[in-house]
């Protein structure tokens, strides 16, 4: 399956699944697991994972009376021609090679005291803002979540690392003193 496919094939998704009930979460599960598998395979690293978890979405998918039977198998199939393709991550191979983009599984596999890439580039801001907020730092790296920032700067300052200003909407970070 090359780029282009893949982004069609999650556009398709992506209008299947406005048959969902809106406040449906499946809905946006779906969606959010499309987009990572797309993103993956654009930094040529798709997630064994991530498949396997749209397979077992589409399975639930494809016994609700949201959308056609047919429709979920075709996707179902769609998604499986990427299992063959020769740059998908087995399971056996490990996260957390030097150099690896894998942004959103990396983390949970960092050694305490480590920094993914993400919290690394999170520093640089710092060091060229001086202090931030989560929404800044989303405008920068727009493909992250808000959550997945929070999440980065709690362990930031866990590490000592940065300190937090303020609280509520107005919480800035700036990097701690040495």
């Amino acid at each position: 399956m090359d780029k282009k496919k893949l982004i069609e094939l999650t556009n398709k998704l992506y209008k299947l699944t406005l048959f969902f009930p809106k406040k449906e979460p499946l809905r946006y599960r779906v969606r959010e697991t499309a987009d990572r598998i797309l993103e993956n395979f654009i930094i040529q690293k798709v997630i064994h994972r991530d498949l396997e978890v749209m397979d077992a979405y589409l399975e639930v998918v494809k016994w609700q009376s949201w959308i056609s039977y047919f429709d979920v198998l075709k996707m179902k199939e769609e998604y499986g021609k990427i299992k063959d393709s020769p740059i998908i991550e087995k399971p056996e191979e490990k996260f957390n090679e030097p150099g690896s983009l894998n942004l959103k599984k990396k983390e949970k596999f960092n050694e305490p005291g480590s920094l993914n890439l993400r919290q690394r580039k999170i520093l640089e801001i710092l060091k060229e803002k001086e202090m931030v907020q989560v929404w800044e730092v989303n405008k920068i790296l727009s493909d992250v979540s808000k959550r997945t920032l929070r999440r980065d700067f709690e362990q930031l300052l866990k590490q000592g690392l940065v300190d937090r200003v303020g609280e509520k909407s107005k919480t800035f970070y700036k990097l701690a003193r040495t």
